[in-house]
Order: structure tokens, then sequence, then C-alpha cells
């Protein structure tokens, strides 16, 4: 059986990002081969054109990420976390990449060759120094009062699937307790 084939069965001959059925071509989640299934999506004529040129993407359409992310198969998983990082500007894919869930192969696999170096120049570091990515997890090295509230972010809690200021090398953003809060690199490591 070929690829095509099998990624027609596996999708119900539709779009596995977003369930259309025009155009299906097969789409090769990089930086993996076409020559397994596994490494590969089907996609529509629109989704296609718009993981290939940047410039064709409208935001509207990717929100059937929010049922596509939930996907048992690894290489939708890794398509749907690579477009709402591209889209995070848009506010609403930042809540679903919140939620979204990615084993550690997985995750490297969506961060291969997306991860750039960043183009404002400003470099977050955790306090020993090491480079901080969106997406990594971090555990704080001190209690911390969050202004405005009267949560306490204990030592050692973890904070996953961190976002960077893009102005200021200094602050991250991540989830404690439920409540996002904006922490301050020197008193984060990276896990």
């Amino acid at each position: 059986m070929s690829v095509e084939q099998d990624l027609r069965d596996r999708g119900n001959d539709s779009c596995e990002l977003c369930g259309g059925k025009e155009g299906l071509t097969v789409y090769t989640v990089a930086p993996k081969d076409g020559k397994l299934a596994d490494n590969c999506v089907m996609t529509c004529e629109t989704c296609y054109d718009q993981l290939g040129d940047e410039t064709k993407v409208d935001a509207n359409h990717w929100r059937c990420l929010n049922d596509s992310m939930w996907s048992e198969v690894n290489a939708v998983k890794v398509v749907a976390w690579r477009m709402l990082t591209q889209l995070k500007g848009q506010g609403w894919p930042n809540d679903l990449l919140d939620m979204m869930y990615m084993d550690e192969e997985t995750t490297l696999w969506a961060k291969e060759g997306v991860e750039a170096a960043p183009t404002s120049g400003i470099i977050h570091r955790d306090s020993n120094g090491v480079v901080l990515s969106t997406g990594d997890a971090v555990v704080l090295i001190k209690d911390l009062d969050v202004k405005g509230s009267s949560l306490t972010a204990k030592r050692g809690a973890a904070v996953r699937n961190i976002r960077l200021d893009p102005d200021n090398e200094e602050y991250i953003e991540g989830k404690v307790d439920g409540q996002t809060v904006v922490i301050i690199t020197k008193y984060v490591k990276k896990i």
C-alpha cells in the first residue's frame, strides 16, 4: 500500500487538520522523509498552500486546530503545534498551546527547524545562563509573591510551556497554579 493510501485510510479521505475534502495532498512533516505515513499528514488544498507559504496564512482557517491538536497521530500534533506557535500573536493560539500535550520526542520533532535565532536579538536565559525557548519547562528556584494576587508561587514549582516576552529578556510567562503570571528569568532554572 502507498503512503497516500495509508493516509487516506487514516484520515477517512479528508484533511487531518481541518476535515476538508478538496484537493487532498500528502504533506511531509520536516525534517522527516515522506517514506512512512507516520511522517506525513493528509491535507486539503487550503491547508497545504498555507503550510507552504507563510504569506497565505489565514488565522481563522486554523481555528480547526482546536480539534485536530488532540489527534493520536504525532505528525498531526507536530503540524498543529508549529502552526499554533506561528499564530501566537493572534492571542487565541496561546490557550490551545497551554492545553496541548506531546511527549518529549514529539516536542523535539515539532521544534526542529522552527527555532531559529530570535529576530529581535533578545535572548532569554535562566539563572544558570541556559538559553530559554518558547515551550520550554522551568522550575522556580525561589518562592515568589505574585503581584496583584494573594498567590505565592512556591520554590520547586514546575512551569511548563513558557512564553518569552519579545521586548524584555528578563521576563517570561507561564502558568502557576492555573494562573498565567510573568516571571523574572533569574528566578527560574530550565528543566
